[in-house]
């Protein structure tokens, strides 16, 4: 089930003067003219769909941004890079969509050329696209790691023995498709686990990192960050040759119904202060 957030902030320090009137302390702007109070000008909303692994750095930093501008609040959709391109490519209103993988992305983005964009679809505004971070593949374990796993290598031994619950996303989530990597790399067969009962599943990366925080599963392979922000223990690191890097892509919204406010965004999230949240639960900015 997809998360949705709203945020709204406003700026601090004195309010502006009106043009045709004053704000007197603890009262109401009036007009000159008729002596009538001014309605507020109404800030407009920012629909942001992210990668679930982003949720507490993309809300700290969406409070930033929408404390330096009052003229926007924030609203955010968190869940599976899959579950979220789904739904935009279903009509879904979203003015800027950063995915855990680029494939999600990829399969929007008509001017994508590595032939993912099988059905030709027509969502992304290309020009605004950039890379803005990167994450790590992680195996956690549950507090006192009962299994005593020590490393992917002893996990593929534990796997083909039969001696190991392991949590996994689903192939249609971006780390579910690292963790169908690392398993190829080993040369192990997913299907034959699976019906062995030595892997279980989650819609999202969130998903696998509580059965592994609540020790449901002896393992999981989930992101750096999501880790972190649970305070699970870290065994081992995937490497670049294991899954690849992971690298998350953000874009605009060719139809996005606040363009001025996903420009901003995305412009805002290439600074320091994003920057900063980000680096804080352990993603590596590219931008």
């Amino acid at each position: 089930m997809s998360k949705t957030i709203t945020r709204r902030a406003f700026a601090g320090g004195a309010a502006a003067l009106l043009a045709t009137g004053l704000v007197a302390c603890g009262g109401e702007a009036t007009s000159e003219s008729d002596g009538q109070a001014a309605p507020a000008a109404e800030a407009s909303t920012i629909t942001v769909f992210a990668a679930a692994s982003m949720e507490e750095s993309l809300t700290k930093a969406g409070e930033i941004f929408a404390g330096e501008h009052s003229e926007y609040e924030m609203s955010y959709n968190f869940d599976s890079s899959g579950t979220l391109k789904t739904q935009i490519e279903e009509g879904a209103a979203c003015d800027v969509f950063i995915s855990a993988g680029q494939k999600q992305m990829n399969q929007l983005d008509a001017e994508d050329t590595t032939g993912d964009n099988t059905d030709g679809l027509d969502f992304i505004d290309s020009a605004s696209r950039f890379d803005i971070l990167e994450n790590k593949v992680a195996l956690a374990v549950p507090e006192g790691n009962p299994k005593g796993i020590e490393s992917f290598d002893q996990l593929a031994e534990l796997l083909r023995s039969g001696d190991v619950f392991m949590a996994m996303g689903n192939s249609d989530v971006p780390v579910g498709q690292y963790t169908q990597a690392i398993l190829g790399y080993y040369g192990l067969d997913e299907a034959a686990l699976a019906a062995a009962g030595t892997i279980t599943y989650g819609s999202n990366v969130k998903e696998v990192t509580s059965q592994v925080a609540e020790a449901t599963v002896d393992c999981g392979v989930i992101y750096q960050t999501d880790a972190y922000s649970d305070g699970l223990e870290v065994v081992d690191e995937a490497t670049p040759e294991m899954c690849g890097q992971v690298v998350y892509p953000a874009a605009a919204l060719k139809d996005a119904p606040n363009p001025d406010g996903a420009e901003a965004f995305l412009e805002f999230l290439k600074g320091a202060d994003a920057s900063a949240c980000f680096e804080e639960v352990g993603f590596t900015p590219l931008a």
